[in-house]
């Protein structure tokens, strides 16, 4: 059986204000076609589906579109939510759609219900994972404590409860941060209390895990891997090659992957200089047409910097001051992207009082904080 496995699609996302969708349609003409050309039977999408809780009409049309597409080429289509996606919106509908062929799997309760597909060598069952907010879940699992490692082993234990009764072969689709990965700055922190890590051992049993969350392809173990997503949505993964794991299931189960490289809409680049030679240095005219991230080294900030770049690399999208041998201009604030929510909010209110926040503080801020992505994961 060939399984293709992609995550992270965050339909509806921009790149700095530069509209990503067109790009994200290059992304599934791409996913078919890799379907009809590999003779693809399943293909599980890891969450994340959507960029945010209430996405754009056009984001809904294009996963509405990627669906259809995928349904008439005769392949399944296992899908669950991730932290960014409204489980309950992405799950709308679920059990009527399962008739065609695509599963949408985002309520915890039934992670232990697998979606099963049959080949010549028997089933091979499908467990959804959605993503585990773990104040949602610590209540109903009566679980031991408040952590993703406790939301994540409960759901694999009824995972194998199910797989050692049906004897069956099993993919396990997850949405987590496992330990050890390499995460980016365009992945919204999923820490509670300061756990966010899952170890790689929590998927012990399964014959693959198709793994989504981080956004640059790696291996965790040989069965345990993340595809990333397939658009890079930072310029941390300026280097990143993107695409989906191609897997084959074989009668024993994990038989191989080979990874099948996406498009690229127009590649990123990251370049440190001063104004002037990078306005006048041959060095860089690879860079002319990418998306870029500036880092000016002028001793003094140059006049109109944004402009004058943008005559020669008509793509610069974000731009940073760093003089030579420091100065006042080294004393930037500290960056947002990619970092705990915590982290932003003890970093304001040092800047705007002029001393840390204590620690009843902290505890109030770390509380509300969760209180609002349980909130936001319950929409």
């Amino acid at each position: 059986m060939r399984v293709l496995h992609t995550s992270d699609w965050h339909l509806g996302r921009s790149f700095h204000r530069e509209s990503l969708l067109s790009a994200q349609g290059a992304f599934v003409d791409h996913l078919v076609e890799t379907v009809r050309a590999e003779r693809v039977d399943v293909v599980v999408v890891s969450g994340d589906v959507y960029d945010r809780a209430l996405p754009s009409v056009d984001a809904v049309e294009l996963c509405n579109q990627a669906l259809r597409r995928l349904v008439a080429e005769g392949v399944r289509t296992i899908m669950i939510s991730g932290n960014h996606d409204s489980a309950r919106r992405l799950g709308f509908g679920a059990d009527l759609i399962d008739a065609a062929g695509v599963h949408l799997r985002t309520d915890p309760a039934r992670v232990g219900e697998p979606v099963t597909v049959g080949d010549e060598t028997g089933e091979v069952a499908f467990y959804g994972i959605p993503y585990l907010e773990p104040e949602l879940v610590r209540g109903p699992w009566e679980l031991p404590e408040r952590t993703h490692t406790a939301a994540i082993g409960h759901a694999m234990s009824l995972v194998r409860a199910d797989t050692a009764r049906r004897g069956a072969r099993s993919v396990v689709l997850a949405h987590a941060f496992v330990t050890g990965g390499q995460g980016s700055d365009s992945e919204r922190d999923i820490s509670v209390g300061g756990v966010a890590h899952v170890p790689a051992a929590a998927f012990d049993g399964a014959d693959y895990v198709a793994l989504g969350h981080l956004h640059g392809r790696q291996r965790m173990t040989e069965t345990v891997r993340y595809s990333g997503s397939p658009i890079a949505y930072s310029f941390s993964e300026t280097d990143q090659v993107k695409g989906s794991w191609l897997v084959e299931i074989g009668p024993d189960g994990f038989a191989g992957a080979e990874f099948a490289e996406a498009p690229v809409p127009r590649r990123l680049g990251r370049l440190t200089g001063r104004l002037d030679d990078l306005l006048t240095s041959g060095a860089y005219a690879d860079h002319e047409d990418r998306w870029l991230q500036v880092t000016l080294t002028d001793p003094v900030r140059p006049k109109g910097a944004m402009e004058r770049l943008r005559t020669r690399f008509a793509h610069t999208l974000a731009l940073s001051f760093e003089p030579e041998g420091g100065g006042q201009e080294t004393a930037a604030r500290p960056r947002v992207a990619g970092r705990p929510e915590i982290e932003v909010a003890l970093d304001f209110v040092r800047e705007v009082r002029g001393e840390a926040a204590d620690a009843d503080e902290t505890g109030l801020l770390q509380k509300a904080i969760e209180e609002c992505r349980t909130k936001e994961a319950m929409a």
